[in-house]
């Protein structure tokens, strides 16, 4: 036996370090060459979560019903208009004024209700292949459904309580490794 002992386990003396196979690079989805082992449960989700299902699902019920709404706005935008028409010049500047103001407030709120469905109907459609934007944007969608409709309380319950669910969908973990998964 010789002094000092060797190590059984290292490079075999005078032999140069890193001598013999390439180095690889780390893959990002594993540790062995070809991504994960297999057998492996997959880091990243292979199909859509519930939890995301069920929010793409509350999205788009939230645009069919914000549809409804538009329809009612519009047929109320026409009721006010006609009123206004049928107005007589001797009618007070009250009435004409109130008339107008509710012209305005119908217009905004059927503008309103245009950009919340177009919102809605386009994040939903991008959940199959959006990154982390599409989830942040839900969440947003979420938070923006629910203050608006906290403003209209006792109409806009359902609305409330549907942009409370996407919100607490959408932040669950398995949402954020959904959103964030490669794509091929």
């Amino acid at each position: 036996m010789s002094y000092p002992p060797q190590n059984p386990y290292g490079p075999p003396p005078g032999q140069q370090p890193g001598y013999g196979y390439p180095q690889q690079q780390p893959s990002p989805y594993g540790p062995y060459p070809g991504g994960q082992m297999p057998g492996m449960q997959p880091q990243y989700p292979m199909v859509m979560p519930g939890g995301v299902k069920a929010a793409r699902a509350i999205m788009f019920v939230l645009a069919g019903l914000n549809v409804i709404g538009l329809i009612i706005a519009v047929m109320g935008l026409g009721s006010v208009s006609k009123a206004a028409h049928h107005t007589s010049p001797y009618d007070s500047a009250d009435t004409t004024s109130a008339l107008n103001v509710g012209k305005g407030l119908l217009i905004f709120v059927i503008v309103l209700i245009v950009i919340f469905s177009a919102v809605a109907i386009t994040l939903a459609l991008q959940f199959g292949n959006g990154g982390k934007g599409v989830r942040v944007g839900a969440i947003v969608f979420g938070v923006a459904t629910t203050l608006v409709s906290l403003m209209s309380f006792p109409f806009g319950l359902v609305h409330t309580v549907l942009g409370i669910l996407i919100i607490a969908f959408m932040s669950k973990d398995e949402s954020n490794r959904w959103f964030v998964r490669p794509r091929y």
